[in-house]
C-alpha cells in the first residue's frame, strides 16, 4: 500500500483544488507538473477526498453486493458473475483499498493538520470523519490492516488487528463530533467552500457522524454487552446515537450525481468523470447485470403477503417489447402492451449448471432472441440487464439503452434505479437509521416500537425513490412512458404499508433485516449484516447459496462446504510488497492458518471472520 502512495502521491494522487465550479474538483492550481500537497488549501482538498472516499465505497458495495443475492450476470459473464455464486477472485478486491489510500488518505490527513493549526474546527471534523470512514471500509473488507502506520512515512507499513482499527475509527469519530459541533471563526473559510455532499450544513455533518456511530456500535452484536468504547455491545450508545441522527429525508447526506461529461476525470486510471455515479460506472454501462429471483419475490410479494412492492417497477429493469403466443402469463408489462419487466434469475435451480442464463441478443427482425442451439436456454429472452445510457457522458438520446444502437427504440432498455448515470450515492440516511432502530427494539422485546421504525423506514426509502423518479421525468418527459421511470402513485405507496409488510404481531427480524436489504440496495452494510447474522435465510428472506457453487470446484476451495463468505483477501500489492507485514499480523488473527507461507493467500482466507464479526473480545 504505501509502496503505491510513494509512486501515486508524488504524481497523480494529491491534487490542490481549484473550487471555481464543481467542474474543477481534481484540477491543480500550482504547477501541473510538479503538484504537491504543500501547496493545497485544506478547504480545497475536501471535494477531492469526498470524490475518492465514496467511489471507494460504491465500488466495494457493488463488489460485496454481487454476492449477496440479489444480482448476478449471464454465464461466464466474468468475474462478477463468478462472484455471484461465491466463487471468489482476486479481481474484486483492489480498487476500493487504492481509491481510499491512495485518492483519499494522505490527503485527509493532510487536511486535518492544516485546518487544525488553522483553528477551523469544521473541516478538521470533516477530515476525521472521512479517515474513519474509510479505515472502517477496509477493516469491513479486509480484517487487518496498516492503521496507526498507514499514512507514515514508512514504506513497508506495520499491520494493525481488527480491534485496534474499529476502536482507532471510534475515537476519530468521537473526536469528528466534538470538532463539529465547535463555533470556528466567521473569517475562516465556511465548510461550504468545499462540501459536495452536505454544502456546508454542518448540522447535516453531525447527524451523519451520530448515524455511522450508530451503525459500526451495532455491528459488535456478536460480542458481549458493554462500552463500545472497549469493542463491546451498546445498546444504550445506540440508541442514544440515533436520537441524535437524520429525523426525516431532510436531514439525509447525499451524493446528488449528475449526468455531465465533465473536463475534470479520476486521476487514478480509469479516467472516468467525477461528476457521474459510481455505480453507473462498474454496472450501469456494462452488459448482462440481472435481478435474481430472491430480490424479485422480495419486490413482488414480499414474505408471501401478496402485495406488490410500489418499488419493483423501479428496481426490477424494463425492455421494450411485443408480446407473442409464447410470452410466459407471469411477465409484468405496463398497461398498453409496449414494455415488459424482468423475472429474476433462480439461483438456487440448475440454471448456471445448465450453461444459463445467456444473454439476449436483438435485431430489427426478432427482437430480443436467444443465439443458441439450447432449447432450455431460448426462454432466456425474460431475464432484461440492467444497463443503461446517458445524454451528458455518453452523448446518447436519452438515459434508455437501446440494444439494437440509437436508431432502434424497440430495442430499449430500462436499467435500474441504483445504477444509472446520475442515480444518487445515499451516505447516510433517516431510513437506515429506522431500520437500526427496528433491529435494535425487535431484539429487546419491544415489537411494537420496533414495527413503527421499521413501517417508517421503508415509507421513507419509498419517498426518498420517488423523489429522485419525478426528477428524471421532469428533465425528459419522455421517461415517463417507461415505468420504470413513471413516479410511484400515492395510492400503491399507501396500499403496500398497510398490507404489504405486515404488522406489530406479526412482525419478524427477517422481515425487518429483509426491508433494510432492500433499501439499502448496493450497501457495504448488506455484507455486513449478513455476516452479522451469519447468512440466515430466517433473516434474509429467500436467500440461499448458489447451486453452482456446489459444482464449482473453484468455489468451494475459496468457501469449503460448511463455511461462509466473510472477509476479502488482501489485494496483490500487499501480500507482494509488504508480506512480511501481513504474514506477521495472522499470529492475532483467529483461524489464520500460519501453517502456511503466507496465511491471507490460502484459497479459503475468504472464510475467516473479521474481528467485530466473531465473539473475540
Amino acid at each position: 500500500m504505501k509502496l503505491i502512495k510513494s509512486i501515486l502521491v508524488s504524481g497523480l494522487a494529491i491534487f490542490t483544488l481549484s473550487f471555481t465550479s464543481c467542474k474543477d474538483w481534481l484540477d491543480v492550481n500550482v504547477d501541473p507538473e510538479n503538484p504537491t500537497l504543500d501547496a493545497a488549501e485544506y478547504q480545497l482538498e475536501l471535494a477531492h477526498c469526498q470524490f475518492y472516499t465514496n467511489s471507494a465505497t460504491q465500488f466495494a458495495a457493488w463488489r460485496t453486493g454481487m454476492a449477496m443475492g440479489d444480482w448476478t450476470r449471464y454465464a461466464n459473464g466474468g468475474n462478477y458473475w463468478h462472484v455471484s455464486y461465491w466463487n471468489l477472485v482476486e479481481g474484486q478486491v483492489t480498487t476500493p483499498y487504492q481509491w481510499f489510500f491512495v485518492g483519499a488518505g494522505a490527503t485527509l490527513k493532510d487536511m486535518y493538520a492544516k485546518a487544525m493549526a488553522a483553528e477551523n474546527w469544521h473541516y478538521a471534523g470533516a477530515a476525521q470523519l472521512l479517515l474513519a470512514y474509510g479505515f472502517m471500509l477496509m477493516t469491513d473488507l479486509y480484517g487487518e490492516m496498516p492503521y496507526e502506520d498507514a499514512l507514515s512515512a514508512n514504506a513497508l507499513p506495520v499491520y494493525a488487528t481488527g480491534k485496534t482499527i474499529y476502536l482507532g475509527c471510534f475515537e476519530r469519530i468521537d473526536e469528528a463530533i466534538e470538532l463539529l459541533q465547535k463555533s470556528i471563526d466567521p473569517s475562516l473559510p465556511s465548510l461550504a467552500v468545499g462540501d459536495t455532499w452536505n454544502n456546508g450544513d454542518v448540522q447535516k455533518w453531525v447527524k451523519l457522524a451520530y448515524l455511522l456511530k450508530a451503525r459500526w456500535a451495532n455491528k459488535l452484536n456478536k460480542k458481549a454487552a458493554g462500552s463500545y468504547k472497549e469493542g463491546k455491545y451498546d445498546v444504550a450508545t445506540i440508541k442514544e446515537c440515533l436520537e441524535k441522527a437524520m429525523k426525516s429525508n431532510a436531514d439525509n447526506t447525499i451524493v446528488d450525481h449528475t449526468d455531465d461529461n465533465s473536463s475534470t476525470h479520476d486521476r487514478l486510471g480509469w479516467d472516468e468523470p467525477v461528476d457521474y455515479s459510481p455505480l453507473y460506472s462498474v454496472c450501469g454501462m456494462n452488459a448482462g447485470y440481472m435481478v435474481t429471483k430472491a430480490l424479485y419475490d422480495n419486490l413482488t410479494n414480499f414474505d408471501g403477503l401478496g402485495v406488490e412492492d410500489p418499488r419493483a417497477d423501479h428496481i426490477i429493469p424494463w425492455a421494450r417489447s411485443r408480446k407473442t403466443a409464447a410470452t410466459p402469463a407471469e411477465i409484468k408489462w405496463n398497461e398498453n402492451g409496449t414494455w415488459r419487466r424482468s423475472l429474476g434469475v433462480d439461483m438456487l435451480s440448475n440454471i448456471n449448471n445448465e450453461g444459463g442464463p445467456l444473454r439476449a441478443s436483438w435485431s430489427p427482425e426478432k427482437h430480443f432472441y436467444i443465439s443458441s442451439e439450447s432449447a432450455a436456454r431460448l426462454g432466456d429472452t425474460v431475464y432484461v440487464e440492467c444497463t443503461s445510457e446517458s445524454k451528458g457522458y455518453a452523448a446518447k438520446k436519452d438515459l434508455l439503452y437501446r440494444r439494437g444502437g440509437v436508431a432502434y427504440d424497440a430495442s430499449a432498455e430500462s436499467g435500474s434505479f441504483y445504477s444509472r448515470v446520475s442515480s444518487p450515492t445515499y451516505v447516510g440516511t433517516y431510513m437506515e437509521a429506522c431500520f437500526i432502530k427496528a433491529e435494535v427494539l425487535f431484539n429487546d422485546g419491544d415489537k411494537t416500537g420496533a414495527f413503527n421504525a421499521y413501517k417508517e423506514g421503508i415509507k421513507a426509502a419509498i419517498e426518498l425513490m420517488n423523489e429522485k423518479l419525478k426528477v428524471w421525468v421532469a428533465e425528459d418527459q419522455t421517461l415517463n412512458d417507461c415505468p420504470s421511470f413513471t413516479p410511484m402513485k400515492q395510492a400503491d405507496i399507501d396500499n403496500f404499508l398497510a398490507n404489504g409488510i405486515g404488522n406489530a404481531s406479526t412482525l419478524t427480524l427477517g422481515r425487518i433485516m429483509t426491508q433494510k436489504k432492500l433499501a439499502l440496495q448496493f450497501s457495504v452494510e448488506i455484507f455486513n449484516d449478513m455476516r452479522r447474522y451469519d447468512y440466515n435465510p430466517d433473516v434474509f428472506l429467500g436467500w440461499g447459496i448458489a447451486a453452482y457453487h456446489y459444482v464449482s470446484a473453484a468455489a468451494m476451495r475459496a468457501v469449503p462446504e460448511g463455511k461462509l463468505y466473510r472477509r476479502w483477501r488482501q489485494c496483490s500489492h500487499e501480500y507482494n510488497y509488504n508480506s512480511k507485514n501481513l504474514i506477521a499480523i495472522g499470529l492475532e488473527v483467529p483461524g489464520a492458518d500460519n501453517s502456511a507461507k503466507n496465511w491471507n493467500t490460502k484459497d479459503d482466507a475468504w472464510t475467516i471472520p473479521v474481528w467485530w464479526d466473531s465473539d473475540q473480545q
